[in-house]
C-alpha cells in the first residue's frame, strides 16, 4: 500500500494524547456512606470492573476511528507502480502488409485488430500507432479511430527488428516512465531472422494474429516463352501454397477488355499459355479467382510498339559475327569504316563499337566522351597492334579501367560472372564443363571492376565500366574462337540491350527499377506516370535522344501506367506488388526471448492496464470510520 500523501501519517503520534488521558485522568470515586456497607462493596467492584472494560472498548474504537481519518485523508492506494506520477507510453505497431488481408476467425486480420484496438481503448487513453506507412502519434481513441477505419493495406513491410527500432524512437526521453511497445502482426516468415535485442527500459510484447486457411494461390509471373513474325506466346505460372486439384481458371484482358481465358493445374505444372498477335500494344492483366489473399490474383503487364536500339559498329574487321546478333527486328544496325563516319551520327546511336581499330584519333575520343556522358553506350573489340596509349587516353574518362601490355598466349575463357547484369537469365544453372573458348592473344587490363568473362589465368577477358564494355583479345577468327562459342549471341545481345534498357513487361513496386524512354525531349519538358488514380514524376534523366526514369517506393499502387510527356502518351508500362507476402508461413513465437507474447489484443489492453492501475483505498477507510463511530454510539449506550 502506498500514500498519496505520506506526510499526513505523521498525525497518527497525536493518538498518544488520548492514551495519556485515559491512563491518568483525574476523575474519581465519590464515596457515600450507607448502612448496608457489605452489599455496597461488592455493587462498586462490579461498576468498576464494568466501566473499565467499556472505557479500553470505547478508547480503542476511538484510536481506530481517528487512525481511519488520518489514513484517509492520507489518500492510499495499491499499484504495481512506484509512484503514482509514473507516466505510461504506449507505442504499438500494426502490421498493414498484404498477408493481413487472410481470413481470421472473425474476418480479415487487419480489420479485426482494429476493431480491438478501438474497442480496447478509453476515451481519455493517448496511444501512439504507426504501419508500415504511416503514424498516428500520441492520440486520443476519437483521433486513432477516424485515422484507423481509413487505413489500407501497404505494399511494403517493415522488417520485424526495424519495427521494433522505429517503435523505440516514439518514447519520450522521460526515464522513469513505463514503456510498452507492441507489435500486431501475422508474423510471416521472412528471409531474415527475427532476433529480439534485450532493453530494459522497453516492455515488448507479441500478439501473433493467425489466418485459419493458409492455402493460396498467386500469379507469380509472365514472360515471352515463343515468338514468331506474327504472334508472341506468353506463358503464365501460377505459384501454390498447397497442393491443388481442381483446374485454377486464368483471365487475360487488354485494358477492360476480356480476350483470351486458359487453365492451368498440377498436370501443367501450374503454368498457362496464351497467345497474341505480335507487334500490337496490348495493356495486359492477368486474373484468377482466389478466396484468401486478394492483392496476387492480378497481374498487370504490357507490350507496347518494338523500339530498334541504335547500333554503329566502326569497323577495321569483319563484323558478320555482330550481325547476325544484332538483327532488325530489333536493332537498326549500322556500319562504317572510321575515315568514312559522319560524326553527326555519334549522338544518335544507343550504342557504339569499336571493331579492331588501331589507333583512336583524338576528334574521335572527344566524340565518344560526349556520347556516353549522353547515356550512350561503347563496346569496345581492340586489334592485336593498337595503340594502347590512344586507348588509354579514352579510358581516362572512366579512371577505373586501362590497357597494359600484351600477352601473346594462348588461354581459355573459362569463367562466367553469372550475377552481371549482362547473363541475367541467361543460364538456368551454373555450367562448368562447356567447351571454352579460348584466345591467342590478348591484353591485360587493369581494372577494380569485377570481370564479366575471365581468362583461366584470372586476367579480365570481358570487363564493364559503367557504359563502357572492354573485351581484352580481338574476335576475329584467327585470335580466338568466341564468335564461334555459345557465349557470343547472349553477351553480344545483352550489351545491346542494356544500351538502352526498354521497358521489361513489368516492374516490382517497392525495389530500384530503371528503364529508358526513346525520346527526345524539350528543354523543361518532364515525363509523367499517369494512371486512372494518381499522376507521378519519377526521377529522370534527359540525354540528348533518351530520358532515364528510375522508380523506387513510386508508385504505390499497381496498375498500367501511361508514359507521358505533357499531354502526349509515349508509351506504357506496369507495375506489380511485391509476391514475398503470398507465402503464408508463419514464425513460431514460443520461444522468442525477451518479449511476452499476448494471446489476443484484448488480452494484451488488459495486461498493460493491469500493470499500472491505481486502486483508491481511501473511500474504504473513510467507511471503516463511519462503522468505528456507529460502533462507538452503540457502545455508549447500550454497553452497561
Amino acid at each position: 500500500m502506498q500514500f498519496k500523501h505520506p506526510e499526513l501519517l505523521y498525525a497518527l503520534l497525536l493518538l498518544i494524547i488520548p492514551i495519556i488521558i485515559h491512563l491518568f485522568q483525574l476523575r474519581r470515586f465519590q464515596k457515600v456512606e450507607f448502612t448496608n456497607v457489605q452489599f455496597l462493596k461488592k455493587v462498586t467492584l462490579q461498576t468498576r470492573k464494568s466501566s473499565q472494560l467499556k472505557k479500553w472498548i470505547t478508547l480503542l474504537t476511538r484510536l481506530l476511528l481517528l487512525a481511519a481519518i488520518i489514513i484517509a485523508f492520507a489518500q492510499p492506494y495499491w499499484s504495481k507502480l512506484k509512484s503514482i506520477d509514473t507516466n505510461r507510453e504506449t507505442v504499438i505497431y500494426l502490421d498493414n502488409s498484404f498477408s493481413m488481408q487472410a481470413k481470421g476467425n472473425k474476418g480479415e486480420l487487419l480489420k479485426r485488430a482494429i476493431q480491438d484496438i478501438i474497442s480496447a481503448l478509453n476515451d481519455d487513453d493517448e496511444i501512439t500507432i504507426f504501419t508500415n506507412n504511416s503514424t498516428i502519434k500520441n492520440a486520443t481513441k476519437k483521433t486513432v479511430k477516424d485515422e484507423l477505419l481509413k487505413l489500407d493495406y501497404s505494399s511494403n513491410q517493415l522488417d520485424y527488428d526495424a519495427a521494433i527500432l522505429k517503435g523505440k524512437q516514439f518514447f519520450s526521453k522521460e526515464t522513469s516512465a513505463i514503456r510498452n511497445l507492441v507489435l500486431l502482426s501475422d508474423f510471416q516468415q521472412k528471409k531474415k531472422d527475427f532476433i529480439i535485442a534485450p532493453d530494459s527500459l522497453v516492455h515488448l510484447s507479441l500478439v501473433q494474429l493467425q489466418p485459419v486457411n493458409t492455402n493460396n494461390i498467386s500469379v507469380d509471373s509472365i514472360y515471352v516463352s515463343k515468338t514468331n513474325a506474327s504472334n508472341l506466346e506468353l506463358t503464365v505460372l501460377l505459384k501454390p501454397q498447397s497442393e491443388i486439384i481442381d483446374d485454377v481458371s486464368i483471365s487475360l484482358f487488354n485494358n477492360d477488355k476480356l480476350i483470351a481465358k486458359t487453365t492451368a493445374n498440377s498436370d501443367s505444372n501450374l503454368k498457362g499459355t496464351f497467345t497474341i498477335p505480335n507487334n500490337n500494344v496490348i495493356n495486359g492483366k492477368l486474373t484468377i479467382e482466389d478466396s484468401n489473399l486478394q492483392f496476387d490474383n492480378t497481374l498487370f503487364f504490357n507490350i507496347n510498339q518494338r523500339q530498334k536500339i541504335n547500333v554503329l559498329s566502326i569497323n577495321s574487321a569483319e563484323d558478320n559475327y555482330l550481325k547476325r546478333v544484332f538483327t532488325n527486328d530489333e536493332f537498326n544496325y549500322k556500319e562504317t569504316v572510321l575515315n568514312e563516319l559522319n560524326f553527326n551520327e555519334i549522338e544518335q546511336q544507343n550504342l557504339i563499337i569499336l571493331n579492331e581499330l588501331d589507333n583512336l584519333p583524338l576528334a574521335l575520343i572527344n566524340a565518344l566522351n560526349t556520347f556516353t556522358n549522353n547515356g550512350g553506350f561503347i563496346l569496345i573489340i581492340p586489334s592485336i597492334n593498337i595503340t594502347i596509349s590512344s586507348y588509354n587516353q579514352l579510358f581516362t574518362n572512366y579512371k577505373n579501367i586501362q590497357f597494359n601490355s600484351i600477352s601473346v598466349t594462348e588461354k581459355k575463357i573459362t569463367k562466367i560472372n553469372y550475377s552481371h547484369p549482362v547473363f541475367n537469365d541467361v543460364f538456368d544453372k551454373k555450367v562448368s564443363n562447356f567447351q571454352y573458348p579460348k584466345v591467342n592473344t590478348f591484353y591485360n587490363i587493369k581494372t577494380s571492376r569485377s570481370s564479366i568473362l575471365q581468362l583461366e589465368n584470372e586476367s579480365p577477358f570481358l570487363v564493364q565500366s559503367d557504359g563502357l564494355f572492354v573485351f581484352s583479345s580481338a574476335l576475329n577468327t584467327r585470335n580466338s574462337n568466341f564468335t564461334s562459342s555459345p557465349l557470343i549471341v547472349p553477351t553480344l545481345y545483352n550489351i545491346g540491350r542494356q544500351s538502352l534498357q526498354l521497358p521489361k513487361l513489368y516492374y516490382t513496386i517497392g525495389v530500384r527499377n530503371t528503364f529508358d524512354v526513346n525520346i527526345t525531349m524539350q528543354q523543361d519538358d518532364i515525363l509523367k506516370l499517369k494512371s486512372s488514380a494518381m499522376e507521378i514524376i519519377p526521377q529522370q534523366r534527359t540525354y540528348s535522344n533518351k530520358v532515364t526514369v528510375t522508380t523506387n517506393e513510386s508508385p504505390k499502387i499497381a496498375a498500367t501506367y501511361t508514359i507521358a510527356n505533357k499531354e502526349e502518351a509515349i508509351e506504357f508500362i506496369s507495375y506489380n506488388y511485391n509476391r514475398g507476402e503470398s507465402s503464408l508461413s508463419y514464425i513460431n513465437l514460443t520461444a522468442m526471448k525477451p518479449a511476452t507474447i499476448r494471446e489476443s489484443i484484448p488480452q494484451l489492453f488488459n495486461d498493460i492496464k493491469s500493470e499500472t492501475n491505481v486502486n483508491e483505498l481511501w473511500k474504504w477507510f473513510v467507511i471503516f470510520a463511519l462503522v468505528l463511530l456507529l460502533t462507538e454510539m452503540l457502545i455508549l449506550k447500550y454497553f452497561k
